[in-house]
């Protein structure tokens, strides 16, 4: 567990304090971000702006329709903590046609649209209009190679870009373009809040590979795991131009990005980011209020 505080332009009292949050990139970690939005729910803490990346836009999404913390921990373990429950909904999709509207069971061809169309809990609008609170999703541009921001328009093809890992999901059009993982040039997008909000917040899942040293990682472990490693390079130096206010990363180094099924796993383990939130938005206040 990492937590860093800068305390930079904090000149405001307690009441006039705004926050912002960024969750990122990160898969099956990224259901450890329903404890930090519980945090806010218990501390009264509204966001003003929400910022997110992959899993990430997909949790900024149910914060900013309305849904609390508890409400979207219980849809998570009800959908995708059970592996029936998870078979279950993809099988709704139409067993006859369930390969062609996944686009094919070969790595690489899942259409994570009709996937996110499935699983994205009902209190999710189809725009980002009818959201409560304004919210920017990170996706990056394939053949622009940038890192493009959405925040009008269709909402659920804009998170399913977001989340659209390379080598797992079919890419998707987004306003003519092709659009995938917006971790890739964004795994924790914070600095697109910066100018909105007192504090910002950003929580990091990417994670990173874990072992003794005495063994060599397989195929897959070590094709995520370069992954994770070229994304923690690119936040190591975020973090030194331009720290967000608050910076965690919640213990979940030792899950895979597709392990949705072990949700309850991951939210035990990840538990700790609650009370860690809470003390740094506590340490905040008493530097602020001195």
């Amino acid at each position: 567990m990492t937590t860093r505080l800068a305390l930079h332009d904090l000149t405001k009292g307690r009441s006039g304090l705004t926050f912002a949050i960024a969750f990122g990139a990160g898969g099956a970690r990224g259901l450890s971000h329903i404890h930090v939005i519980q945090a806010l729910d218990e501390l009264g803490i509204r966001p003003v702006a929400i910022g997110g990346s992959s899993i990430g836009a997909i949790m900024g999404a149910g914060m900013a329709a309305g849904m609390t913390g508890k409400e979207i921990a219980e849809y998570a373990i009800e959908t995708v903590g059970s592996r029936g429950a998870l078979f279950n909904r993809l099988w709704s999709l139409g067993p006859a046609t369930m390969r062609d509207r996944l686009g094919g069971f070969r790595l690489g061809h899942f259409n994570l649209e009709r996937i996110i169309e499935a699983f994205l809990p009902p209190q999710v609008p189809s725009d980002f209009a009818e959201l409560h609170i304004p919210l920017k999703v990170s996706v990056t541009d394939y053949y622009g190679q940038a890192e493009v921001v959405l925040e009008t328009g269709d909402l659920r093809s804009a998170v399913a870009a977001s989340a659209a890992i390379p080598g797992l999901f079919m890419p998707v059009w987004v306003n003519g373009r092709v659009m995938m993982d917006g971790g890739i040039f964004n795994p924790v997008p914070y600095e697109h809040l910066m100018e909105l909000a007192d504090v910002v917040i950003g929580i990091d899942v990417v994670g990173a590979p874990e072992g003794d040293g005495t063994h060599a990682p397989n195929r897959i472990d070590s094709i995520f795991g370069s992954s994770q490693l070229t994304m923690q390079a690119s936040i190591a130096l975020k973090l030194k131009l331009h720290p967000p206010h608050i910076f965690l990363r919640p213990s979940v180094n030792r899950f895979g990005v597709l392990d949705f099924v072990k949700a309850r796993e991951i939210l035990q383990e990840s538990e700790t980011v609650k009370d860690e939130l809470k003390r740094a938005i506590e340490a905040l206040h008493t530097v602020v209020d001195a």
